[in-house]
């Protein structure tokens, strides 16, 4: 399981607009450098990062093999009911990983 850092408020007023921000580590290995023994390394980046607030993808983002290692979003989103942010990273070789975070509306 990769480390990963979110910052999210615990609650927010409703119609209030919240900035969201994730990161998570992980090396993006783009299947172009060359490695210590001359041989190409295999391409290892997380593809696609999603975001759902009470099930409905509020945001989404699709990453190619350009992007940073550990890489880093911002985002906003408008605080309507109190309900489960899920943060989701999908990968090459099979990597996944979902965190939960609840936010309170009042």
């Amino acid at each position: 399981m990769a480390r990963t850092l979110i910052q999210a408020p615990a609650s927010a007023r409703k119609g209030e607009v919240v900035e969201l921000r994730v990161t998570i580590a992980h090396p993006m290995e783009t299947g172009y450098r060359p490695g210590a023994d001359g041989r190409v390394l295999p391409r290892d980046i997380i593809r696609r990062f999603s975001c759902r607030y009470n099930g409905e993808v509020v945001f989404s983002a699709d990453l190619f093999p350009a992007i940073a290692a550990n890489p880093y979003l911002s985002f906003h989103l408008l605080a309507g009911d109190s309900g489960t942010l899920e943060f989701e990273w999908q990968g090459d070789n099979g990597f996944a990983q979902v965190e939960r975070r609840t936010l309170q509306v009042t």
